[in-house]
């Protein structure tokens, strides 16, 4: 794969925990550090997403460090590699109104995450949770992005930015390029990953996901209520530890990969392999036939702890110049970039 163009970004929402740092940001490092030789890597900070929720005046505190997350995990910067701010990209917005009179109310309402968000339509629910897709949409047209590493509950979105710019191209001229379908998506993260992809193991064929340490049915959240449920990158190793000692398993007596019937064991050899950088297959033939969950928990538990502890030291030696200093470039290049196809899309329009 040559001269495509992967764009990819995680809301900034205070600190960020183990979940989606193993299932998002981990994998879009290594995935960029693979690709980023012939092709390009867009990773923006949706700041402007960030907002549809009550920003607490940490926003720009917690996109430093969300970015200090990413070098930390072995982000290689480089002439392909662009790390910027949405709102520092006026085009996305701009682009957003423009899609806005393309796209339709019957469409747009029925996604998913607004239909859960806004509480059954009421009225008191802002605008932007209603028009999220939209930006979403001017997000990946901006730079003609191929392929959008995102989660199984954003395919939709991806669907949609599919039928909006194949209906601004039917009826203005072929202006905007169409990203992968979400099926090709889901090949392109199973390739990205490997011969040993956790697409094809897990029982979510579209990635990575980490469960809730106390409810293994469930994915893990920072809004979980017990403390032990969740990881969190600035945890304390040794909390850690106890958190992991105390997860929740099942009674079968054998480890093994199933998250059917074992989705609390299957959740920590998962987070082994994510954190000691192991083919899943390997992680799994090394524990085929044990039957002692607490070695299981000490062995998961010890490397979760070495882990945040080299990763929360690597972090403390970032600086904010240097976390500056890269979005001055990426935001430089985005905008030339976005500032071009917004003007083809206008001109297109024959608003210039």
């Amino acid at each position: 794969m040559e001269g495509k163009t992967i764009l990819t970004g995680i809301r900034v929402n205070s600190e960020m925990q183990l979940g989606n740092f193993l299932g998002a940001l981990l994998p879009m490092t290594r995935l960029a550090n693979k690709y980023s030789k012939n092709n390009q890597i867009n990773i923006f900070i949706p700041d402007l997403h960030t907002i549809i929720s009550d920003v607490d005046g940490e926003l720009q505190k917690n996109l430093v460090k969300e970015i200090k997350y990413y070098l930390a995990a072995g982000l290689e910067i480089n002439e392909n590699v662009h790390i910027y701010r949405q709102s520092y990209v006026p085009a996305h917005s701009e682009l957003c109104w423009i899609l806005n009179c393309v796209a339709t109310m019957g469409e747009t309402s029925r996604m998913i995450q607004y239909k859960e968000k806004s509480h059954n339509g009421d009225l008191g629910t802002n605008v932007g949770i209603f028009d999220y897709p939209i930006l979403m949409a001017a997000d990946i047209l901006l730079y003609d992005a191929d392929y959008i590493p995102v989660g199984e509950d954003q395919f939709q979105h991806l669907e949609l930015t599919r039928n909006i710019a194949e209906r601004f191209n039917n009826k203005y001229g072929e202006t905007f390029v169409l990203p992968a379908k979400t099926i090709d998506q889901a090949k392109f993260m199973e390739s990205a990953n490997g011969s040993d992809s956790f697409g094809k193991t897990t029982d979510k064929a579209s990635g990575i996901r980490i469960r809730d340490l106390q409810n293994p049915e469930k994915k893990m959240s920072k809004s979980a209520e017990s403390e032990n449920s969740k990881i969190m990158m600035n945890d304390d190793p040794a909390k850690v530890s106890k958190k992991i000692m105390s997860a929740q398993t099942d009674s079968l007596g054998k480890i093994a990969f199933d998250f059917f019937n074992q989705p609390g064991i299957s959740n920590l050899l998962q987070i082994e392999a994510l954190v000691t950088n192991t083919p899943i297959q390997d992680v799994i033939s090394t524990w085929a036939g044990e039957t002692h969950y607490g070695d299981l928990k000490k062995k998961v538990a010890s490397s979760v702890s070495t882990y945040l502890e080299e990763f929360q030291k690597k972090v403390a030696e970032i600086s904010d110049e240097e976390v500056y200093k890269i979005l001055e470039e990426g935001e430089k290049y985005a905008n030339e970039v976005a500032n071009k196809k917004l003007f083809a899309v206008q001109k297109a329009m024959k608003l210039r």
